[in-house]
């Protein structure tokens, strides 16, 4: 609370991306995935699919996002993610410190949903390691009204070198496995070196492609740097 005392002009909005991956009860076999083994196709077809050949999982979501909203949380969308049987929901935009708040009262919700479909959830980065799948992160997209504004990329740009100042620092807090998943590969950033872009997955903080184009609109994207998806974060 106190790093947001005396600053409520800054009016600074949050805009949280969870994911996580549903597991059968043996805690080893993704939804959809063969017990024991792989899927026969490679990642692409599943992120944002229909189909049941391609979406494992959507059941869950759907109950997940009506007690959201039954709660009052301001949950905004969901999706399949590109990792087949891994899912994403979205909570925001939020002002300030309530976005921490929904976020956690929103996993609480999941937790206790997977329950009631007996499933097991876990938002571990890094839940296969074995081949080429994704892992699981939050990317946060935050601003303030300054970066909101016109003109507010220069805003961005110094609120990304603050970040960058500190990535070691902050990383080191984000929570456990997150070494495994920030590899610079499968749309990740290393986890030992910073860098931006603007529309680019493989940076740790991505700006959003209409932002730098004048009197347009758009919402810092901080990805793989504060992806923030571990158990302890």
């Amino acid at each position: 609370m106190k790093a947001f005392e005396g600053f409520e002009d800054m009016e600074p909005w949050f805009g949280l991306e969870q994911e996580f991956t549903p597991f059968n009860l043996d805690t080893k076999t993704p939804l959809g995935w063969p017990e024991g083994g792989m899927p026969n196709r490679p990642q692409g077809p599943y992120y944002c699919s229909v189909g049941p050949e391609n979406s494992f999982g959507r059941a869950i979501t759907d109950a997940m996002y009506k007690a959201c909203l039954y709660a009052g949380i301001a949950i905004s969308g969901t999706n399949g993610e590109v990792m087949p049987g891994q899912q994403e929901y979205q909570v925001g935009p939020c002002v300030g410190i309530d976005a921490g708040d929904q976020l956690m009262m929103s996993r609480y919700i999941l937790q206790r949903v997977c329950e009631d479909f007996q499933v097991y959830c876990t938002l571990f980065p890094k839940p296969i390691v074995e081949g080429d799948w994704n892992g699981a992160g939050m990317h946060t997209n935050v601003s303030t009204k300054k970066m909101r504004d016109e003109g507010g990329l220069e805003d961005i740009k110094q609120a990304i070198y603050k970040l960058g100042a500190k990535h070691a620092e902050h990383i080191a807090v984000y929570g456990t496995g997150n070494e495994l998943r920030l590899t610079g590969k499968h749309e990740t950033a290393s986890i030992d070196q910073f860098s931006f872009g603007v529309a680019n997955h493989g940076a740790s903080i991505r700006i959003g492609r209409a932002t730098p184009k004048p009197k347009e609109r758009d919402t810092l994207r901080i990805a793989d740097h504060l992806r923030m998806p571990a158990h302890t974060s």
